[in-house]
């Protein structure tokens, strides 16, 4: 089924129009989460540093756009490996709070910092003796007076042209809970294997779970000649293994280097005589290898880096562990 599409007359006024429009919404909105660099104080110091100690659960909750916003914040901290509720208010007030525990951390989204719904939870959070942390425009609100920390996000007026949609003031909140939860990867010493574990799915969790080891060609598949091997033993190694190159070894078999197609063509061009080359005469020493743990995205960026399409597996020097080869990481959608 075709797109269908609605046809309107040229109208630079209008275009003109609708350019400024959108051009006004992102400037304020970039205005005001640079405005929040001058609030990251001791205050955030502190919130970031009681979620690294919480030993419970960090519980986002929030209602209206707000609560969409915290939805999303939950979703980040968990990503990285920290278990995040969110807790919608309103679903709090009729039976959720059983997912809040004393060892938890609550942070609570309101704008106004008058939120019913949310105010009517503060009660139970003194109950369970959790700790509060609110993120609100209004720091003197009544939110705000009854949590142990205050990050605020005020904004001096929303985006939209009648002030009233929620705009900068939820870009705003959005901008701080993703400044807490990078600034608690950071001092954790966060890294891509962390990321990866929690994403073991798609095209993000294979690049970054697969590793060498996983794609890697072992024993006789591994193309060998010894290094007195006449030529067309090294031609005769290439083409039944299909790398387009051959390791070369000792008879102890270890690596002493490698033969590729580009190397043979070079020897083809500068000598006439091919029956008595032997292999260590036409390899190159010491090839670039990668260890069988390191990630596969590492041995795409090495294999780029030296313009070569496949890499000797090596946990030791001079043994030879496998071969991976472009071909594999193509296959397994890590490039």
């Amino acid at each position: 089924m075709k797109a269908k599409y609605v046809s309107y007359s040229s109208n630079s006024s209008q275009t003109s129009k609708i350019i400024q429009s959108g051009q006004r919404v992102l400037k304020m909105e970039s205005e005001a989460i640079n405005a929040l660099c001058q609030r990251i104080d001791e205050d955030f110091v502190q919130v970031v540093q009681l979620i690294d100690r919480c030993k419970g659960h960090l519980i986002i909750t929030g209602i209206g756009k707000s609560g969409l916003v915290g939805k999303k914040i939950a979703a980040t901290f968990s990503s990285a490996g920290i278990p995040a509720v969110f807790l919608h208010a309103a679903e709090g007030c009729h039976g959720d709070l059983g997912v809040i525990s004393q060892n938890d951390v609550v942070i609570a989204l309101s704008n106004s910092g008058e939120t019913d719904e949310i105010l009517r939870l503060l009660p139970t959070f003194n109950r369970l003796n959790v700790s509060l942390v609110a993120i609100t425009g209004n720091p003197k609100s009544n939110l705000g007076k009854r949590s142990d920390f205050v990050l605020n996000i005020g904004v001096g007026e929303e985006a939209c042209s009648l002030g009233l949609l929620p705009t900068s003031s939820t870009t705003a909140t959005l901008a701080m809970g993703d400044a807490l939860a990078v600034s608690l990867l950071e001092i954790r010493g966060f890294k891509e294997e962390d990321f990866a574990l929690n994403h073991p799915g798609g095209s993000l969790g294979r690049k970054l779970l697969t590793l060498v080891n996983d794609l890697m060609h072992t024993g006789d598949a591994v193309p060998k000649v010894l290094e007195n091997s006449a030529i067309h033993e090294v031609i005769s190694e290439m083409s039944r293994k299909g790398f387009g190159s051959t390791l070369v070894i000792d008879g102890q078999e270890r690596l002493l280097g490698i033969i590729t197609d580009g190397d043979l063509r070079r020897m083809i061009e500068t000598k006439s005589d091919l029956t008595s080359i032997l292999a260590k005469e036409v390899m190159s020493p010491n090839p670039k290898t990668i260890h069988s743990d390191n990630m596969a995205t590492k041995a795409v960026k090495v294999m780029e880096t030296h313009k070569i399409t496949s890499l000797v597996v090596s946990d030791q020097p001079g043994i030879i562990h496998g071969i991976i080869h472009l071909q594999d990481l193509l296959k397994a959608g890590i490039v």
